[in-house]
């Protein structure tokens, strides 16, 4: 299916706002709420573990909705429900609304996510999240940073952000050949275990590197600018993804590329560790902020390849189930571990888990057959 690039480029502001805005973007306000709601860095990943518990429910109930209300409208009813999502989180100190409203950002999210890959199957699309990330990179710093009593006027900014997104990808949404769901959830076909093992992986993994980043340079004493110079180029590198992979993506073997981008967030994650000064900041941010978004990408490509296309909504939505998993838990352990040792851990943890990745899409990620 060929998706004109201009209705890409609109549908990916569902990623830019479920993802860029709805989902990342709490990493940059994380050190303010920490500082100003006395939290410990186990009980700040629980906030992204309670979005990906969100983004979990979302992924499940995603095959249903759209059977009941169709793709487009799920897709308009996730951009609606994150924007919504954004500006409950601003209105609350309470610990338990607050893990609610992360709640409901990560269920959102997940109908733009799963809807949106149908409607644009695209690199484009995936991309859109650096877009979200770079304008959360210029807006948050800035207000922040020398202020943390700011936070709820950070989120109030992600709010609005959000729904110009979703008014703009409004008529962007239309229905395709391939997004009618199947009458009931099919599981992933056995040939695709191993991939779903290594999208487990990558999920437990990459998501402690982009929720702790702005924590471990706090941490550090970086500046605001730094801080925000690190941010606006890691997005700007995810939305170059499209042209550094979209052509090993369509040809490479799927173990080959999938082994590729994790060992690349793999070691991203560990250059920090080994060099941690501004400059290697900087390098790292960019070879993860290039690559993450891509993981996504080639997934979607290899499921789409061995999945009938009236199948395709509910495979894709299994998927995401998966991926919902790893990220539910990923951050709750990753600052768990912290706490019990240095934040220099959530490196350590991201860096671990998608090195283990690789090694498993290298040696048992085999290629599918491809339907049309």
């Amino acid at each position: 299916m060929t998706v004109p690039r201009w209705q890409s480029a609109r549908l990916a502001l569902g990623t830019a706002s479920a993802l860029g805005l709805g989902r990342f973007a709490y990493g940059l306000v994380l050190p303010a709420m920490a500082e100003r709601l006395r939290w410990d860095l186990t009980r700040a990943g629980a906030m992204t573990t309670a979005n990906g518990l969100g983004y979990l429910a979302g992924a499940m109930a995603t095959a249903a909705v759209t059977r009941r209300l169709g793709i487009v409208a799920t897709f308009r009813l996730g951009m609606v429900l994150c924007t919504v999502a954004l500006a409950a989180t601003a209105t609350t100190t309470r610990y338990p609304a607050l893990l609610a409203s992360r709640a409901l950002a990560g269920f959102a999210g997940a109908l733009v996510f799963v809807a949106g890959a149908v409607l644009a199957p695209t690199t484009v699309y995936f991309a859109g999240t650096g877009l979200g990330i770079v304008l959360a990179g210029a807006a948050i710093p800035p207000l922040v940073g020398h202020h943390p009593q700011h936070w709820p006027l950070a989120w109030a900014v992600l709010a609005v952000a959000s729904g110009l997104a979703a008014a703009a990808s409004w008529t962007a949404a239309r229905p395709t050949t391939t997004a009618a769901a199947s009458d009931r959830l099919v599981r992933p076909v056995r040939r695709l275990w191993p991939v779903a093992a290594v999208y487990l992986l990558f999920a437990a993994g990459y998501i402690a590197y982009i929720t702790f980043l702005s924590a471990y340079l706090a941490g550090r004493h970086a500046s605001t600018a730094q801080t925000a110079l690190t941010w606006i180029l890691l997005g700007l590198a995810v939305m170059t993804a499209p042209t550094v992979w979209q052509r090993p993506i369509r040809h490479w073997p799927g173990g080959r590329i999938l082994a590729v981008l994790l060992g690349i967030i793999a070691g991203a994650a560990a250059l920090v560790l080994l060099v941690p000064i501004p400059a290697v900041v900087i390098v790292s941010a960019l070879a993860y902020g290039a690559t993450f978004m891509a993981v996504p990408a080639a997934v979607t490509a290899l499921v789409r390849g061995a999945t009938p296309p009236e199948r395709l909504t509910d495979a894709l939505s299994t998927f995401t189930v998966i991926f919902a998993a790893g990220q539910m838990a990923g951050p709750w352990l990753a600052g768990a571990l912290a706490d019990h040792t240095t934040a220099d851990a959530t490196l350590g943890w991201t860096a671990t888990l998608c090195g283990i990745g690789a090694v498993v899409a290298a040696t048992a990620v085999t290629p599918t057959p491809r339907y049309p």
